[in-house]
């Protein structure tokens, strides 16, 4: 009895453990968790911007690559008027989420702070930057993981991609 306790507990914790800590994966419908919240404590979901294609990107203050990738992802936000919703995810304590975003002046971008950590799990994020985008239907369409600023002119192509009409992504 006390074995089959112990199995069935053990079970239990291993299922609750992969839900709460699986990977996203390229091709699977996004993670609908709580990306964050904002400096108003609102909390933002990437289905909340169903229909529009999702960037959302996991950033610090510390992070060279990270605050180069926020500037250029807001010229995209700007750029697209209204198919595009970036959301730049940090990953910092609530504080220092406050000071970084004042530090950034004012940006088209969505903020918010992942002080739970739980969107970092649900995406897999173990390192930054990274960078998931999120076509119209909800899928995850690439991902990006530990990268220099090299790479953000593959991103910016990746992201007009995903943003072309239907028709020019078949052919």
């Amino acid at each position: 009895m006390l074995r089959t306790m112990v199995r069935l507990a053990a079970a239990l914790l291993f299922a609750a453990s992969a839900c709460c800590h699986a990977d996203a994966y390229v091709g699977e419908a996004a993670p609908d968790v709580v990306l964050g919240v904002t400096q108003a404590v609102n909390s933002v979901r990437a289905s909340d911007h169903a229909g529009k294609v999702v960037v959302v990107s996991f950033w610090a203050s510390w992070c060279a690559t990270c605050r180069k990738e926020l500037a250029m992802l807001d010229g995209l936000q700007l750029e697209d008027k209204g198919g595009l919703q970036v959301i730049g995810v940090n990953i910092e304590d609530r504080e220092l989420f406050k000071k970084a975003a004042r530090q950034l002046g004012e940006l088209h971008v969505l903020l918010v702070n992942d002080r739970d950590e739980r969107c970092q799990k649900a995406y897999g994020v173990k390192a930054i930057p990274n960078l998931v985008i999120i076509g119209r239907d909800g899928r995850i369409l690439a991902m990006r993981k530990s990268y220099g600023e090299d790479a953000l002119a593959g991103i910016a192509d990746e992201i007009h991609r995903a943003l072309a009409p239907a028709s020019a992504n078949n052919g």
